[in-house]
C-alpha cells in the first residue's frame, strides 16, 4: 500500500507527515474553545481535527460499582460515568464544528464509539473515521464503520499481535480499502521509553499497512523519530493552555509545541530522502576544498619527485591523493612553482 487519501490530501511514506491534532475533552465544555483550539491548530500547520463522538450513556453506564470507579491516575476518583459526562462532547456541537472546520479550511473528522455515533458523523459526512485503541477489540464497531468505506485509522494501543490483526482483517473484510495503524502506547501521559518505536516497521511489513504514530509522550522527539521509522501519520492531543484543568489539558501540546511537531516531522522526513551515493546540491561548492596533491616546493623541469615535493592538502584543485605514491619518482617536465596543483600532463617518467 502506497497511500491512501482523506479530505483530497493523499498520506503515505511519498508525502509529508500527515498531522491530526486531537480535540478529545480540551473543549472543556466550552464550544468557543473549541473553536480557538481548532483555528490555533489550523494555524499550527495541523491537517486534521479529530474529535470524539459518545456521550456518557453511550461509552458506559452510571454505576458506582468497584469496576466502574476509577483509581490513581489522572482521574482518580471519578467513576467511568462521571469522567464521561465531564468530557463528552455534546452531538449538537458536531455540525457546527464541522462547519467551522470548512470555514478555517482544516479537516474534521472523528472516532465513534456506538453504531449511533457512526449515524451521526455519516449525516455530516465525515471524511474518514478513527477507531480508538480502547476499542480495538471492538469488532461489530470496526465492521460498521468500515461499511462506510470511509478511510480507518486504527489505534493499536493495549493490543497484541492477534487483536491488530482481527481488527485489520475485520476492517478489510467489511469494505475498508483505505487503511492506517497507528503504534500507540495507551498511558496518559506515556513514557517515551515504553514507545519501541522499531515496532513499526515491523507492523508495516506484518500487516502490509501503511504506519503511524498516536503519541501521548509529553514532547515531540518520539513523534519525530516516528518519522524516520516509517510513521506517515501522527496524532496529537492538543489544547490551548496545559494548566487549563480539563480531562486531558495536561498531557496535549499547547499551540506553540503543535507548530514545531509539524515543521520538525516534516524535517525529518525531507531528510529521508531517497538512498543516494553522489554529491547533493549543497555539496557542489565545497568540492574545492577537499584534500588533493599540490607540488609545496620550487623544482626545475626534469627534477625527479620526491615526497618532499609533493603533499596533499587542500584545495582540491589537484589530482586525488591516492596517486600520491604513483607521483613519487616521476619527473616534472618543466619548471613549477610552490603552491601548483599536481596533474598529469606535468609529470613524465
Amino acid at each position: 500500500m502506497k497511500k491512501i487519501q482523506i479530505d483530497g490530501r493523499d498520506i503515505g511514506p511519498d508525502h509529508k507527515p500527515y498531522i491530526i491534532a486531537e480535540l478529545s475533552a480540551n473543549h472543556n465544555g466550552d464550544i468557543n474553545r473549541a473553536f480557538q483550539i481548532m483555528a490555533s491548530a489550523k494555524q499550527a500547520g495541523a491537517d486534521a481535527i479529530k474529535l470524539q463522538t459518545y456521550t456518557a450513556d453511550t461509552i458506559t453506564i452510571d454505576s458506582n460499582k468497584e469496576e466502574f470507579q476509577i483509581h490513581g491516575g489522572l482521574w482518580d476518583g471519578h467513576t467511568l460515568y462521571e469522567l464521561y459526562q465531564w468530557a463528552q462532547m455534546p452531538w449538537e456541537w458536531h455540525k457546527p464544528i464541522f462547519d467551522k472546520g470548512k470555514e478555517l479550511g482544516i479537516t474534521v473528522f472523528s472516532s465513534p464509539f456506538d453504531f449511533s455515533a457512526v449515524e451521526l458523523l455519516e449525516e455530516l459526512n465525515a471524511p474518514a473515521y478513527k477507531i480508538a485503541s480502547f476499542e480495538l477489540v471492538d469488532l461489530p464497531l470496526i465492521a460498521r464503520v468500515a461499511k462506510t468505506g470511509k478511510p480507518m485509522i486504527i489505534s493499536t494501543g493495549m493490543a497484541n499481535e492477534t487483536e491488530i490483526r482481527e481488527a485489520i482483517e475485520t476492517a478489510r473484510n467489511s469494505g475498508c480499502n483505505d487503511l492506517v495503524v497507528l503504534h500507540c502506547v495507551s498511558g496518559y501521559p506515556a513514557p517515551a521509553e515504553q514507545y519501541n518505536l522499531n515496532t513499526l516497521q515491523d507492523m508495516g511489513k506484518r500487516f502490509d499497512v501503511l504506519v503511524g504514530l498516536s503519541d501521548h509522550t509529553i514532547d515531540n522527539a518520539t513523534a519525530v523519530a516516528s518519522v524516520a521509522l516509517g510513521a506517515c501519520l501522527i496524532e496529537k492531543h492538543v489544547t490551548l493552555d496545559r494548566n487549563a484543568g480539563g480531562p486531558d489539558d495536561s498531557f496535549s501540546l499547547e499551540p506553540k509545541e503543535l507548530a514545531n511537531l509539524c515543521n520538525d516531522t516534516k524535517t525529518a522526513w525531507q531528510a529521508l530522502g531517497k538512498i543516494n551515493y553522489e554529491k547533493t546540491e549543497a555539496e557542489l561548492g565545497n568540492i574545492k576544498f577537499r584534500r588533493s596533491l599540490y607540488f609545496v616546493k620550487d623544482i626545475n623541469a626534469g627534477e625527479v619527485l620526491t615526497e618532499q615535493h609533493i603533499r596533499s592538502i587542500r584545495p582540491g584543485y589537484g589530482i586525488p591523493p591516492k596517486y600520491l605514491n604513483y607521483t613519487i619518482g616521476k619527473k616534472v617536465n618543466c619548471k613549477i612553482s610552490k603552491g601548483t596543483p599536481v596533474s598529469f600532463e606535468l609529470l613524465t617518467e
